[in-house]
């Protein structure tokens, strides 16, 4: 497809993607869900540095270039653009214990289950590299034979390789503990998906898109973690296939608010070892701030801390996005009334959250059109 003057021509929503792409996974099966007519445009760096960078101000993808023209990057951005402007099969549960729990696993799917996506994608070259090297050549040289794909992506994989260890603390000594807890979690969902097609009933909810963008770019489409799953957990991969498929009539809900017990091993491995990260990412934020008061933009990576993640320790940067996505379920918490609160913290109680949602964000942050965080005095509109 071309763009005449990096442009896209008028016509339906086109989304900037690629199969390869964690988030790519995310925004595409909530387009699908949603009913929006979009076309798909291969984010080869052609269109990257002609349309996406010129667009956002960033190398980086998603991107949904809408029906009227307008830029979305970032695929929580890219869902509340959608949802404010088509209101059928909305993903936000209305109730207020159920729409937490979507929000919260939102962003466990973003930030934590990168550890697994990237240490699979990674780590298993054997079996993973050639597949890899592949998918990166057809975004980089889509002209070139075949053949040459896989030679063409490789400047893409050393890249990536080597930069996500240190980003997200992923080292030799933590990777069977990673192992370990990401297959505890597919027991989990397997587990639960036994009883529910989707995590909150029969209806999808943003968590579940959250978790999509990792289950199935990196966790079911790269060779070694996929046949894992479809071997050890069979209703997980067949969840990643309805996500990417939806059925034309959805269900509901879990009646009465309720949040499935069977859920509950996830959201204790989401407090227990996800919020202690958050923690120190609020105060990191803080300290990146008053140390930098001359910038009114928040830079990317504020820091470093140890995290634990089945017993065995690592340290890794912080990034403030993280911050600004948790600040989306503790904005809804703090939102709504006393008795609403009560009754969620019934359920936070018997999942180890309930002090979670106390936490205190000394330095807000707001996400503005130029997708770029600052920080801001109290929470706002744009801060979830």
């Amino acid at each position: 497809m071309s763009y005449p003057d990096a442009m896209p021509v008028p016509g339906p929503h086109q989304l900037i993607a690629a199969e390869v792409s964690l988030f790519s996974g995310k925004a595409r099966a909530y387009l699908r869900y949603k009913e929006i007519p979009f076309e798909e445009v291969q984010c080869t760096r052609e269109v990257i540095e002609t349309v996406v960078r010129p667009r956002t101000g960033l190398r980086m993808v998603p991107v949904l270039i809408t029906d009227e023209d307008v830029a979305v990057q970032d695929t929580t951005a890219i869902i509340d653009c959608c949802e404010a402007r088509v209101t059928t099969r909305g993903v936000y549960p209305p109730t207020p214990r159920q729409r937490l729990a979507a929000l919260l696993l939102e962003v466990y799917g973003d930030e934590w289950l990168l550890l697994p996506a990237m240490h699979y994608r990674w780590h298993y070259k054997r079996a993973n590299l050639r597949f890899i090297m592949r998918e990166f050549g057809q975004l980089i040289a889509p002209r070139l034979p075949a053949v040459l794909h896989p030679l063409a992506g490789l400047p893409l994989v050393a890249y990536f390789g080597g930069a996500y260890g240190p980003v997200l603390g992923v080292t030799r000594h933590n990777r069977q503990a990673i192992e370990h807890w990401y297959q505890a979690f597919l027991r989990a969902f397997d587990a639960h998906l036994a009883e529910h097609r989707y995590l909150l009933g029969d209806r999808p909810s943003v968590g579940d898109f959250g978790l999509m963008g990792p289950l199935y770019a990196h966790l079911y489409r790269d060779p070694y973690p996929g046949r894992m799953m479809r071997t050890t957990a069979p209703r997980v991969a067949r969840w990643v296939e309805r996500m990417n498929d939806p059925p034309a009539t959805i269900g509901q809900w879990c009646a009465d608010d309720e949040v499935p017990p069977t859920l509950d091993p996830i959201f204790r491995m989401l407090f227990d070892e996800m919020w202690p990260v958050v923690e120190q990412t609020v105060a990191l934020v803080r300290e990146w701030v008053r140390d930098h008061p001359d910038r009114s933009r928040m830079s990317r990576f504020v820091g470093r801390h140890g995290f634990s993640i089945g017993g065995s320790r690592a340290t890794r940067r912080a990034q403030s996005f993280t911050q600004w996505m948790v600040q989306r379920p503790l904005t809804h918490y703090r939102g709504c009334s006393t008795s609403e609160r009560d009754a969620m913290d019934t359920w936070l109680s018997r999942v180890g959250g309930r002090d979670a949602m106390q936490l205190q964000v000394p330095v807000w942050l707001e996400r503005r059109d130029d997708n770029r965080l600052y920080p801001a005095a109290e929470p706002s509109q744009a801060s979830g």
